[in-house]
């Protein structure tokens, strides 16, 4: 299949969180999986560029709304067997953030998903799945259903995962005006929240098909719960919704090969862990002790992730039980001061780390003994998989992609479970999930080492998620083409005697085109570009 991914980041070029590295994972083992792949992202401005990036030879003209254009040039660079074909408008973005907090960040987007269309249709690849990533790209289903429905790119089949309900993308209602699109989206039951737009909602209505990140997701989301006030419509397209766990890419996040950490190592023979253990303990400026256990973190520090619950238990843990934590994340200030008070209260006991480090991520991966994961909310997570796959112990709420991924230890049930669950976001819950995990490591020894090989033995590769995606590819191609059949075959001609020479027509009449044309500019005229 040719498959179209349109998403806002990508890893190594840009990344904010999982997204990136989802969608390039999803890539790579795409094409690895013998189809033809072509990713179309932004090139903001932080964004690095090398000799690898070769320009499309025209601008490309982005036709908008009231007879408006502007024009935008694509650079396209080879990634693993696929293409990232990079949009670069430096009006929308130049500047090195991803996500803007201007006015006109539903803009950049709005633009961005026209341009991505008018692209394939003139550089002549046209997909047979169009899959978009999150609210970003949520305007390319009603584009290509209704403003750009006579063009080839509108018979493909049309996939929309949401990475995460959160965000929605609410933008103002002058968009459709800007895209030239119908106002009959302006709507109920389509676009329109709140007054202004839903790009993700709207998205939901006209997909062919939508995808998340885990099956236990894919059911939280249909609940008021979990929805953000768009559960009805989900429960409302819940037979073309479908959870995939997404995979974790083992060329990046491997004990066996990495080499970010300073020892590798294997689920047979745990050296290396112990010398990852003792270089993350100096590193950190704590106390190189084999014998006590240390707990990791990399995070956002948000409300999502649940942090707050572990600042307020750790004062208490920290004064009398023997442990270590090592922290790396960044977000909320007052969390950031919380935990680094805490840092310097226990100097021997904690290290803070303010900021994203890739290096020091992988670090605390291959070097902690427990990771700590107390989401309110968590559609997929990775973490709790390099946990996993690094002999590190996952400590995790149940809930979306964490219940479907750890299985708890239980000391009645001896050789089983991959990690510690807890089922409350309360902070009794937490401090209830951290003391199991510190009776695990102190009094069942042997179990802590058998459920730490058994995280390493999951197999969490992209080709099984690979395999699912593939199946809901094909439903979508051929639900598609029920939205465009074929033209009705000509019945055959009875036996006329033939006609007299009178009767003939004088010139036989043009055949119409079974997809409507667009009628040729006239000499002279061109279209005014849009200022800005």
């Amino acid at each position: 299949m040719k498959i179209l991914m349109l998403s806002p980041e990508i890893a190594p070029f840009s990344k904010t969180g999982g997204l990136g590295d989802a969608v390039a994972a999803m890539t790579k083992y795409m094409a690895k999986h013998g189809h033809e792949v072509r990713v179309i992202t932004p090139a903001y401005g932080s964004v690095k560029r090398d000799s690898t990036w070769k320009a499309y030879p025209d601008p490309v003209r982005v036709e908008l709304g009231l007879g408006m254009f502007s024009e935008c040039a694509v650079w396209n660079v080879p990634f693993h067997g696929a293409e990232i074909s990079f949009i670069e408008y430096n009006h929308f973005f130049g500047a090195p953030e991803i996500y803007s907090k201007r006015p006109d960040d539903s803009y950049r987007f709005a633009f961005f998903c026209k341009a991505a269309i008018d692209f394939c249709e003139q550089s002549n690849w046209i997909p047979d799945i169009v899959h978009c990533h999150d609210w970003t790209t949520g305007l390319v289903p009603a584009i290509l259903n209704t403003r750009d429905n006579w063009r080839r790119t509108a018979r493909a089949g049309i996939v929309f995962t949401i990475h995460n309900l959160q965000h929605q993308g609410y933008a103002p209602r002058g968009i459709i005006e800007y895209l030239g699109l119908p106002w009959g989206l302006f709507s109920p039951d389509n676009y329109e929240s709140l007054g202004g737009l839903n790009m993700m909602k709207g998205a939901l209505y006209h997909a062919t098909k939508i995808t998340t990140v885990s099956p236990t997701y894919a059911f939280e989301i249909q609940t008021p719960q979990y929805g953000f006030g768009i559960d009805g419509v989900l429960r409302h397209r819940s037979r073309d919704l479908v959870g995939i766990i997404n995979g974790i890419d083992y060329g990046e996040w491997s004990p066996l090969i990495d080499k970010l950490v300073p020892a590798n190592f294997n689920a047979d023979d745990f050296s290396g862990k112990n010398i990852c253990k003792a270089e993350l303990q100096r590193q950190a400026g704590l106390p190189v002790k084999d014998n006590v256990p240390l707990f990791g973190v990399v995070s956002r520090l948000a409300d999502q992730k649940g942090l707050d619950l572990l600042a307020s238990v750790l004062p208490d843990l920290l004064s009398r039980a023997s442990m270590q934590v090592v922290l790396l994340g960044s977000g909320d200030p007052m969390l950031e001061h919380i935990f680094s008070n805490l840092a310097g209260m226990y100097p021997e006991k904690m290290s803070v780390t303010i900021g994203y480090n890739n290096k020091l991520a992988h670090m605390i991966e291959a070097g902690a003994d427990f990771f700590v994961m107390p989401s309110r909310f968590e559609p997929c997570g990775l973490n709790q998989m390099y946990s996993m796959a690094y002999g590190t112990l996952p400590i995790v709420r149940t809930t979306g992609g964490l219940v479907d991924t750890v299985i708890p230890w239980d000391p009645r049930m001896p050789g089983q479970g991959t990690g510690i669950n807890f089922h409350d976001a309360d902070p009794n819950a937490l401090r209830w999930a951290i003391e199991r995990a510190l009776q695990l490591y102190y009094d069942y020894p042997s179990e802590y080492l058998s459920v730490r090989a058994n995280g390493m033995r999951k197999d969490f590769s992209w080709d099984r998620s690979v395999e699912q995606y593939e199946k809901v590819y094909r439903d979508a191609i051929e639900t598609r083409k029920g939205a465009f059949p074929p033209p009705a075959k000509a019945k055959p001609a009875k036996n006329k005697p033939a006609a007299k020479a009178k009767d003939a027509p004088a010139k036989a009449a043009p055949a119409k085109s079974a997809v409507p044309v667009k009628p040729a500019a006239k000499s002279g005229t061109t279209a005014a570009k849009k200022k800005k």
